[in-house]
């Protein structure tokens, strides 16, 4: 069993307030909390909801524990809602609206959260949705809220999130579509321009867009070359959500695939082209963009090419070294550094 992360904790360790019949915990924890759930609610029904497929695939080893990976949380009457707050705020917002549209009357919300995701700020955004809220406990940099009398959606439409947005990059102008929670939301980051202003030319083939966010970089290069083919993957059911959205509106000819890296990725591509995360929630961490530098060869046609777009501090030259025996700095500023692995 993983150890229990802070928040888990905090939970487990006010286990009174972890009754119901009907239970949803959103956006768990990567750790033992389900297991201690059911433990604690052996006849219950407990739904583990995701927006990261990682996360999902996690919580399948858990017996007797209905997973979801999705963009949205579909109709059903939780009496227990249990939600570890994001670092996005208009995600939480969005999920919290999702939320109120699949309570039952007299549900209880718990909310709980590291202080430097923002949770603190939880009672004034659900001050106008709840009768009642009670911060019960805090530790370990975490806080634990309850709300109770909430205000029920009707339904919720993850189009009213919907973000539309204009690409201007190099000679080309595009309309894209964004939802709360995905990279950059409803822009295009400097990295991720920086890359496709020195993308490769390629004509035809197969190209693996990986974490896609948007959808931006497929639909850049679809626009500019039709007879590309197009397999956008991510992590996030809400990038993969909005990357649909983008490549429909410009007739691009793609699909989205969610991976947790590489896992479900098939076939070999004539291209490979990223700005690959660094981050899982708050923390710094590398190991995404390893896993994926270190499989992408296996993914590659003999001739294929990879093109990546990193901040300079992250040491990928070494891996693309060890990997590719050779690379390429195609261009660089004291931010960003685009490499290939073609000289």
């Amino acid at each position: 069993m993983s150890k229990l992360t802070n928040p888990s904790l905090l939970l487990l360790r006010n286990s009174e307030v972890l009754e119901g019949k009907s239970i949803l915990v959103v956006n768990f924890a990567q750790d033992g909390f389900l297991a201690e759930l059911k433990e604690l609610n052996p006849n219950s029904s407990i739904t583990a909801f995701s927006y990261n497929h990682a996360n999902g695939e996690y919580a399948k080893r858990f017996s007797n524990i209905n997973t979801v990976v999705s963009h949205q949380i579909e109709d059903q009457q939780y009496d227990l809602v249990v939600y570890y707050y994001p670092k996005a705020k208009p995600e939480a917002l969005m999920t919290l609206d999702n939320i109120r549209s699949v309570i039952s009357e007299g549900a209880q919300l718990l909310v709980v959260g590291d202080n430097k995701s923002g949770v603190k700020s939880i009672e004034k955004q659900f001050k106008t949705r709840a009768e009642f809220s009670n911060k019960i406990d805090s530790a370990k940099h975490c806080a634990l809220y309850a709300f109770s009398g909430i205000t029920k959606l009707t339904a919720f439409t993850i189009s009213d999130y919907h973000k539309p947005f204009t690409v201007d990059i190099a000679d080309l102008s595009f309309p894209a579509i964004s939802i709360p929670g995905v990279f950059n939301h409803g822009e295009l980051d400097a990295g991720t321009k920086m890359l496709l202003e020195n993308a490769p030319s390629i004509k035809q083939g197969n190209v693996l867009d990986f974490g896609c966010g948007a959808g931006l970089i497929a639909t850049f290069l679809g626009l500019k070359n039709p007879k590309l083919t197009f397999s956008c993957s991510d992590v996030s059911a809400l990038a993969a959500y909005a990357t649909t959205q983008t490549l429909a509106v410009n007739n691009i000819n793609g699909k989205a695939v969610l991976s947790d890296g590489l896992q479900n990725i098939t076939g070999t591509f004539d291209l490979i082209i990223s700005n690959p995360p660094f981050h899982t929630g708050i923390a710094t961490d590398y190991t995404v963009a390893e896993k994926f530098l270190s499989g992408a060869k296996t993914h590659l046609t003999k001739s294929g090419i990879l093109t990546i777009v990193a901040n300079c501090f992250l040491k990928y030259p070494p891996l693309l070294e060890d990997q590719f025996g050779a690379y390429r700095t195609v261009f660089k500023n004291n931010k960003f550094a685009v490499y290939s692995n073609k000289n």
